[in-house]
């Protein structure tokens, strides 16, 4: 007779030949119900509606949201295509999310097919489907992302309603920055007799600075014979110069993004007091923060320290190999490695007490910040150096979050573009609040992003004479929410009144 593990082994070698196949949604037909059951009870499988599942970890907590935030996208392309086979489109509202890189998760994602019941389905974590019952654009209006049918960027331009400039500004911009010709649009608009859509359009261009296109599309319209009333959609003007021809469009949208939030952040985060003027001594009351500041950032990460540990780290008092238990080891091994990367970062700090661009001092040094972090773990052959080598080259997932990181391919863009606008910020406050959110949005490693982000925030707090700020643990929660409001609802409030709070707690 198998024994409970063999037969758990041949379960868990049923669903390894369907993720081979590159299989995220799984239906009851996949699986048979034996294996399906144990997979389940074992935590290696977690239902999303009856009759599908995604694969999950048995690590993972009763109740995380982890693994369906992971798995949602390919799981609501496999889904559709498996109800309506390749009679669905997504609506034009989150085509245009897509097309500019927005990638988090919806609370409802908006379907249309003609065999569509006009129903809500619910999914997994308050998500759900919402299906409409409508006749499908033209095959030369749409296209595939990722195997999601989306409508194409001209032609969800022009059926996206009025309120989607509003509710999305900085996604509507970046996709109308894409636009290199104003024939990409007209074809749909005249095809359709849109008067109304264009006069939008055209108000809508003009407002990024595209008057050669918003001009040629009211022109156009009007030697058709169609009445256009030119009106901008937008709720205000864009501050940011918009080139002729934008960069990608997750750079672009991170530029508007930051344009956006900083009058925010301004209006509501301490004034700057200053260089300091005696750098030796504010060093010293950085390091005399460390021990706190290691054991609650570690802490937030999930790591079981203890201000003991922290100590005997820091005095060089321990030996790795002594530790019998493997996650004790990887403790202390994270807290050796905070206390190397800290130093590392006081280092560039000095250099931003000297004059030093925090922005420029701090893309010249976080590499070195991260290599210390995990020079341990390398040490101790649990990590390669070539781990440590250049940002991630693999799709990443915040635990618990809607927000979807940028792909890998964009983070090698997207960095360059980050400490740009960090070494040409002239705010402090800005610096700190706007560079800690990016530099998590972004997510440009596959561990440590977290850590990083918080030494981040503190050479920019160092550049405005603000102090070393320590996040507590106790307050995890809703430093995560804030960071999520800021990441899938670009609303930057929280996240500045929370480090608002502690940086006047620390004055």
């Amino acid at each position: 007779m198998a024994l409970p593990q063999e037969k758990l082994a041949d379960s868990l070698q049923a669903l390894r030949a369907l993720q081979k196949r590159g299989i995220v949604a799984i239906r009851s037909a996949d699986l048979s119900r034996t294996h399906r059951e144990r997979l389940a009870k074992a935590g290696f499988l977690q239902e999303v509606m009856k009759g599908w599942y995604i694969p999950s970890r048995p690590d993972e907590a009763r109740g995380e949201s982890t693994a369906w935030y992971a798995s949602f996208w390919t799981f609501c392309a496999a889904y559709l295509s498996a109800r309506f086979d390749e009679n669905w489109v997504l609506s034009p509202e989150q085509s245009l999310l897509l097309h500019s890189d927005n990638r988090s998760v919806p609370g409802q994602l908006l379907v249309r097919s003609p065999k569509a019941r006009n129903k809500v389905t619910p999914l997994a974590f308050d998500t759900s489907l919402l299906e409409n019952r409508a006749a499908l654009p033209s095959n030369n209006q749409t296209q595939t992302l990722d195997g999601l049918r989306v409508f194409n960027l001209p032609a969800a331009l022009v059926a996206a309603g009025s309120g989607f400039f509003r509710q999305w500004p900085n996604e509507a911009r970046t996709a109308l920055a894409m636009v290199r010709d104003a024939s990409d649009v007209l074809s749909v608009l005249l095809a359709g007799g849109h008067s109304v859509i264009a006069g939008r359009l055209a108000g809508a261009f003009r407002n990024i600075g595209r008057e050669r296109i918003a001009e040629e599309i009211v022109k156009t319209m009007r030697s058709a014979d169609f009445d256009v009333r030119e009106s901008d959609p937008f709720e205000a003007p864009t501050t940011l110069n918009i080139p002729a021809r934008a960069p990608s469009p997750y750079i672009m949208r991170m530029q508007l993004t930051w344009q956006a939030m900083r009058d925010t952040v301004i209006e509501h985060f301490p004034q700057a007091p200053g260089l300091a003027d005696d750098k030796d001594a504010y060093l010293q009351t950085v390091e005399e923060v460390y021990a706190e500041d290691a054991y609650h950032s570690l802490s937030i990460e999930g790591y079981r320290v203890s201000p003991d540990l922290i100590e005997r780290v820091r005095s060089g008092v321990w030996n790795p190999d002594q530790i019998e238990s493997d996650i004790a080891q990887r403790d202390a091994l994270a807290a050796r490695g905070y206390h190397e990367a800290f130093q590392a970062v006081k280092h560039t700090v000095a250099g931003v007490l000297d004059g030093k661009n925090p922005g420029a001092a701090a893309d010249d040094d976080h590499s070195t910040w991260y290599r210390e972090l995990f020079s341990p773990s390398v040490r101790a052959g649990i990590l390669t150096t070539a781990d440590l080598a250049g940002y991630r080259n693999e799709p990443v997932y915040i635990r618990n979050a809607r927000h979807v990181p940028p792909g890998k391919e964009a983070v090698r863009d997207l960095m360059p573009a980050f400490f740009d606008l960090l070494r040409e910020e002239t705010d402090p406050g800005v610096r700190a609040v706007l560079g800690h959110f990016m530099f998590v949005y972004i997510h440009p490693y596959m561990d440590g992003n977290g850590r990083m982000g918080r030494f981040l925030m503190n050479v920019m707090l160092a550049g405005g004479g603000y102090p070393w700020t320590v996040i507590p643990v106790e307050r995890c929660s809703e430093y995560m929410d804030a960071l999520e409001a800021a990441s899938t609802e670009s609303d930057i409030q929280p996240f500045t009144g929370f480090l608002t709070g502690l940086v006047r707690g620390n004055g």
